[in-house]
């Protein structure tokens, strides 16, 4: 197989089953009654997944990234990571609230986890479904330092310095690295994120692990390590058009990633950039992912990894709307905040979606 034969790459995804998993995501997703009784998430698009499809069958992500370099993540990816496949792309669903917890920068993983090969953790949601009332943290209610979030852990007074938001589908919040966060109960969502399994718990409500009956653990040197105890909100994002006829539209960038939302009525063509892979994630409709070489069949929850040299393709509709998730390695201003800015989108509202600085 030569370097410029490949082609889009379907993954066998991995499964977590944790403490406060759901029961909707399978339904959502119509798994086999053989699913995990708690499906908490389930990683479409990840390093580690092995290929199901096509000569590569059998190969994880790694290994063609490493083996394929440039064709499959990119000129852009390569620059910045080397031969990595450095997103990792999820679904989430929390039948109960998550632990409070924290993820590391890149600076923090590279110097103290090195040997776990991931990078920090900044992660974006876009969320699928949400119970009435259903909130998340995100930040804190206001600036504190890391002596007086440490004192509230032991006095059982940190729920008062977190920052609660109430959100409904189509809603879309990032959360930088450092953040303190957690997904309540009763929210689905699609999570895109740096690739990492980091998470430095905070706070756990005194729940057990359910195989030793102990105390879920904690890693609270690490978590005040890595906190920004500055007032952090996340703030909801608009989702800014990308054309004029609302196919595509900016949910939300930053250097790490971009995630796109194409929202189709018709057949839409379109061509991969030499500078990074596509993880294109269908959410809702039926279609046909048609290039040069073949065709995979679109539905609900399927999950594509597009080479970056790809080249060009087409997403054929069969039942309007169609809508997928396109996630990406972003050029932040030649990509998107110029073409933004072309359509005479300001600055101020573009700093909205896009977070240049984290």
């Amino acid at each position: 197989m030569t370097k410029n034969a490949l082609y889009p790459l379907l993954t066998s995804p991995r499964i977590i089953e944790p403490i406060w998993g759901g029961t909707r995501l399978a339904r959502w997703l119509d798994l086999p009654k053989s699913h995990p009784s708690r499906l908490g998430e389930i990683w479409q698009a990840y390093d580690a997944n092995p290929i199901i499809n096509g000569a590569l069958e059998g190969q994880t992500l790694a290994q063609v990234a490493r083996n394929y370099g440039a064709d499959l993540v990119g000129t852009r990816t390569i620059a910045r990571y080397g031969a990595d496949f450095p997103l990792l792309a999820k679904f989430i669903d929390a039948g109960d609230r998550l632990s409070i917890q924290v993820h590391p920068d890149d600076a923090y993983a590279h110097a103290y986890e090195a040997h776990t090969g991931f990078h920090g953790k900044t992660e974006a949601w876009y969320v699928l479904d949400a119970e009435p009332g259903a909130n998340i943290v995100c930040g804190l209610s206001q600036t504190t330092s890391r002596e007086e979030f440490e004192a509230a852990i032991h006095t059982g007074e940190l729920e008062t310095l977190l920052h609660y938001v109430p959100v409904s589908p189509g809603d879309v919040i990032l959360v930088p690295a450092g953040t303190v966060h957690a997904i309540n109960a009763g929210i689905m969502l699609f999570e895109i994120q740096e690739k990492s399994d980091l998470t430095y718990r905070v706070y756990d409500y005194g729940r057990r692990d359910s195989r030793t009956g102990k105390p879920r653990e904690l890693h609270l040197e690490k978590a005040l390590n890595v906190i920004k105890y500055d007032y952090v909100t996340c703030p909801k994002i608009t989702s800014l058009p990308l054309e004029s006829d609302g196919t595509r539209a900016l949910l939300v960038a930053c250097p790490y990633f971009a995630l796109e939302r194409l929202m189709l009525h018709a057949d839409y063509r379109a061509e991969t950039d030499p500078g990074s892979f596509e993880i294109l994630t269908v959410i809702s409709g039926t279609g046909t992912l048609v290039w040069s070489d073949g065709d995979i069949a679109l539905s609900r929850g399927v999950s594509l990894v597009l080479p970056a040299a790809l080249g060009e393709y087409t997403i054929q509709n069969h039942d309007a709307p169609l809508q997928v998730l396109r996630a990406y390695v972003p050029d932040l201003n030649h990509g998107l905040i110029e073409p933004l800015r072309n359509r005479g989108i300001s600055d101020s509202v573009i700093d909205q979606a896009i977070a240049q600085d984290i």
